[in-house]
C-alpha cells in the first residue's frame, strides 16, 4: 500500500501513470541491456547467460542505478527520476517511493522465470541415457558434488571464519553444473553423443539433483537459524523422498498426467497443463519445508517421460526466455561489487575469498573427471572440464542465496566471480582440448544403449 502522505499529494490518475511509465521502463531496461550483450558473447561463442547477468551489473545497484531492487539501499538515478517525473507530472523525489512499492511485482515475475527454468532443466533431463552410463556420471556426480561442497565450506569457515550457514550454502553453490553450457559446447564440436559427453550430461543431471537437495536444506535452516542435528535430518531425508517420488512418478504418473493434456483441447492446453502440475509440486515442497525451487525442478523431472515432452518443451522454452533472463539481470542488480574494488583495502579479503572459491570450484570439478571407473577408455579431463561450468544453476543457487538474506555483500560478489569464472573459462578450455580431435575418435555410446539403455528390447 502506498504511503498516506503520498496519496494525498498525487492524484490516482497521476499515480496510476507514473507506476505503468515505472514498469514499462524497467522492462525495457532489462531486455535492451539483456539482449544487446547477449548478441555480443553469442558472437564470441560464449554463453549468452552471462550477458543477461552482466546486463544487471551494468544497470543496477554497482553500475547506473536504473534497476536497484529496494534491499540493496542503492539510490535510485537522477535521470530515471526525472524522465517518469515529468512524464506523471509528479514531484521527482516521490519517484523512488513508488519504484520502491512496486518492484514486487518485477520480483514475482523473476520467480515465475527462476521456477520456469527449473522445470525446464528437469523436463530436460535424459533419465534412459543418464542410465546408459549411470555407474560412472554417478561416480563422477558424486565426487563433483562432494569435493567442491567439503573444500568450499570448510575453507570458508577455517580459513576466513565465515560463519555456519552462508559457508555451507556457499559451499552447496559449488556443487551445480550447468547442462545447457556444457551440453552446447558438446554439440557444437560433434562430442554430445560419445561416452564422455554422456557421463558429463548424466552426472550434471545427478549434480543439479543432489545441489538442489542441498540449497533446499540450506535455505530451510537458514530460515530457521540453526544447526541442530534433528531438523537437518528431517529435512535431508525430506527432501531426499521428494525427489525420489518425482522419479518415481515420472516413470509411473506419466499415463495419468498425459490423460489429463488430452482432455485439454482450448489453446495453450499444453502449457496450462504443466503449470498447474509445476504449482502443485512448487506447493507441496513448500508444505513439508522444502524450497519451492525444489519443486519445480521434480516438476520437469515428473513431465520428463510425458508423451508431449517435446510439445511442452517447446511451449515452455519461450517462456523460460522471456522470464528467466528478468530473474538474471535482477541478480546482476541487485550485485554489489563495490565490495570486491582492488583499490579498497577492506575490499579485498573478498577478492581473496572469490580466487579461494574459484580455485576450489575449478579443481573439485576436474578431480571428478578422473572418478570414471571401468574397462573403457575415458578422456577424464574433457569429463573434468565438463563438469566445470555453473552457468545459470549457479546463478540459481547466487540468487536464492540473495533473496533469503543468507549472504554476506562479500560473499555475493565472491559467489558470483566464481559462477562467472567457470563459465567463461569451461567453453574456452573444452574447444582447446577437443579441436584437434575429430568426433569420430571419441568413444561412442554403443547404439543398443543409447536407444535402450536398460539393453532390453524396446
Amino acid at each position: 500500500m502506498l504511503l498516506p502522505s503520498l496519496l494525498s499529494e498525487i492524484s490516482s490518475h497521476d499515480l496510476e501513470v507514473a507506476e505503468t511509465l515505472i514498469g514499462i521502463l524497467r522492462f525495457v531496461l532489462i531486455f535492451v541491456g539483456a539482449r544487446t550483450l547477449s548478441e555480443i558473447l553469442v558472437r564470441l561463442e560464449l554463453p549468452t547467460i552471462l550477458g543477461e547477468l552482466l546486463a544487471g551489473v551494468i544497470i543496477g545497484a554497482s553500475g547506473l542505478h536504473l534497476l536497484v531492487p529496494p534491499e540493496t539501499q542503492v539510490q535510485l538515478s537522477g535521470a530515471f527520476s526525472d524522465v517518469i517525473a515529468g512524464m506523471a507530472h509528479i514531484p521527482a523525489e516521490e519517484v523512488s517511493v513508488l519504484y520502491n512499492e512496486s518492484f514486487g511485482a518485477l520480483q514475482s515475475v523473476a520467480t515465475l522465470g527462476l521456477y520456469s527454468l527449473l522445470f525446464l532443466t528437469g523436463l530436460e533431463s535424459e533419465l534412459d541415457e543418464l542410465m546408459a552410463v549411470g555407474k560412472q556420471a554417478f561416480s563422477v556426480a558424486v565426487v563433483g558434488v562432494v569435493l567442491p561442497f567439503a573444500l568450499g565450506t570448510l575453507g570458508l569457515m577455517s580459513l576466513f571464519h565465515v560463519d555456519a550457514i552462508p559457508a555451507i550454502f556457499a559451499g552447496a553453490s559449488m556443487t551445480a553444473t550447468s547442462i545447457g553450457i556444457t551440453a552446447s559446447v558438446f554439440g557444437e564440436l560433434g562430442y554430445l553423443r560419445t561416452r564422455e559427453g554422456q557421463i558429463v550430461i548424466g552426472a550434471a543431471v545427478l549434480d543439479d539433483i543432489l545441489g538442489i537437495v542441498i540449497l533446499a536444506v540450506v535455505v530451510s535452516l537458514g530460515a530457521g537459524g540453526s544447526l541442530d542435528i534433528a531438523p537437518i535430518i528431517q529435512l535431508v531425508v525430506a527432501a531426499v523422498l521428494f525427489v525420489v517420488v518425482a522419479l518415481v512418478l515420472s516413470r509411473k504418473a506419466a499415463p495419468a498426467f498425459d490423460w489429463v493434456i488430452d482432455q485439454l483441447n482450448a489453446p495453450g492446453g499444453k502449457l496450462v497443463g504443466s503449470y498447474l502440475l509445476l504449482g502443485a509440486s512448487c506447493f507441496a515442497a513448500t508444505a513439508i519445508g522444502l524450497e519451492a525451487a525444489l519443486g519445480a525442478f521434480a516438476a520437469g523431472l515428473i513431465a520428463s517421460t510425458s508423451k508431449h515432452r517435446h510439445e511442452i518443451q517447446a511451449a515452455v522454452t519461450p517462456i523460460v526466455g522471456l522470464f528467466a533472463t528478468v530473474f538474471f539481470v535482477l541478480v546482476g542488480a541487485g550485485m554489489d561489487l563495490s565490495v570486491i574494488n582492488p583499490s579498497d583495502p577492506e575490499a579485498r579479503s573478498a577478492l581473496v575469498i572469490a580466487a579461494f572459491l574459484f580455485v576450489v570450484a575449478v579443481i573439485g570439478k576436474v578431480v571428478a573427471g578422473w572418478a570414471v571407473f571401468g574397462k573403457e577408455p575415458t578422456n577424464h579431463l574433457v569429463v573434468g572440464l565438463g563438469m566445470m561450468p555453473r552457468g545459470e544453476v549457479g546463478l540459481i543457487f547466487l540468487g536464492l542465496g540473495t533473496a533469503s538474506g543468507l549472504l554476506s555483500p562479500g560473499l555475493e560478489a565472491a559467489i558470483l566471480l566464481m559462477v562467472i569464472g567457470t563459465t567463461f573459462l569451461a567453453p574456452v578450455l573444452l574447444r582447446l582440448v577437443l579441436k584437434d580431435k575429430p568426433p569420430e575418435d571419441g568413444n561412442q555410446v554403443p547404439e543398443e544403449f543409447a536407444a535402450d539403455p536398460l539393453g532390453g528390447s524396446s
